[in-house]
């Protein structure tokens, strides 16, 4: 009975003697690599102007605002969210689409040269849905459409799901 108390707490004593984890100053294993006491801590997640931490996809840092609320968000590094991203600053009208995305139409839709010819949008995506030229933001499951983009992703879904009626929305760069 005392065994099995004591027996995992031997058993991880064992297996760190047996892998030599870390020398009693921190500092090197004796593989030579650092040890987990000297690697410093990471550092804390980028967050934007408002304080609010940003998506930690690499690409463009944009923002959506909506009156006064600023929803931080991300632009992948593809054709299209490139081609997007020069366009900004964009004030669009979003209007709901099936209780699951908002949608504005714009002006100059990217092309989708370089894009593949759909895709399953995740929630929290932006999107582009190239048949009409809307910029897509998803809060809902649509499953996969021939002629979806996926151009990046956005960090509070709650809000813009909240979002009623037609609702004006400036996308910038960050």
């Amino acid at each position: 009975m005392l065994i099995r108390r004591f027996l995992p707490a031997v058993m991880l004593t064992v297996v760190l003697a047996l892998t030599g984890c870390a020398l009693s100053d921190g500092t090197k294993r004796v593989d030579g690599t650092p040890s987990p006491a000297s690697i410093s801590a990471p550092s804390e997640p980028p967050t934007s102007a408002t304080g609010a931490p940003m998506p930690s996809t690499r690409g463009t840092p944009i923002t959506l605002t909506v009156g006064d609320q600023v929803i931080t968000a991300i632009l992948h590094d593809n054709p299209a969210a490139n081609a997007l991203a020069q366009q900004l600053p964009l004030t669009l009208t979003f209007e709901d689409f099936n209780a699951v995305e908002k949608i504005a139409a714009l002006e100059s839709p990217p092309s989708m040269d370089g894009m593949p010819s759909g895709a399953d949008p995740e929630i929290g995506d932006i999107g582009l849905w190239a048949p009409g030229g809307d910029l897509v933001l998803y809060y809902g499951d649509v499953g996969y459409w021939n002629g979806i983009a996926r151009l990046g992703t956005f960090d509070d879904v709650a809000a813009i799901a909240s979002l009623s009626g037609p609702v004006t929305i400036t996308v910038d760069t960050l």
